[in-house]
């Protein structure tokens, strides 16, 4: 009951062609000419990227106000956990007492 059944293959039925014959043929080496050495690929003029006085100071405002950002953010999510833990040890103190003084009144 618990052992497999393996199928039997059947016996193939209708014509069956014999196996190709495979002809060795000869290998012939070329041998080709040598390779020419390409030229180097120019570099292509590119403008020069020109920093004015006012581009500097648009970056450096810019990257100040992604650090500000950024750190008022920061900042809001650690202040966000600190209340939340403050609020639950708050909560597990009026837990605690609450359960205290129902033992002492049993």
């Amino acid at each position: 009951m618990f052992k497999p059944k393996v199928p039997t293959m059947p016996q193939p039925t209708g014509l069956s062609t014999p196996p190709a014959v495979i002809e060795p043929t000869a290998v012939v080496q070329h041998h080709s000419p040598s390779p020419v050495p390409l030229a180097a690929p120019t570099a292509a003029a590119r403008p020069t990227v020109q920093l004015t006085p006012g581009a500097v100071l648009a970056l450096v405002g810019g990257g100040t106000a992604v650090v500000l950002v950024v750190g008022a953010v920061l900042v809001s999510m650690l202040l966000a956990v600190a209340i939340t833990g403050a609020s639950v040890a708050i909560c597990a103190l009026v837990i605690r007492s609450l359960m205290a003084s129902e033992a002492k009144h049993r």
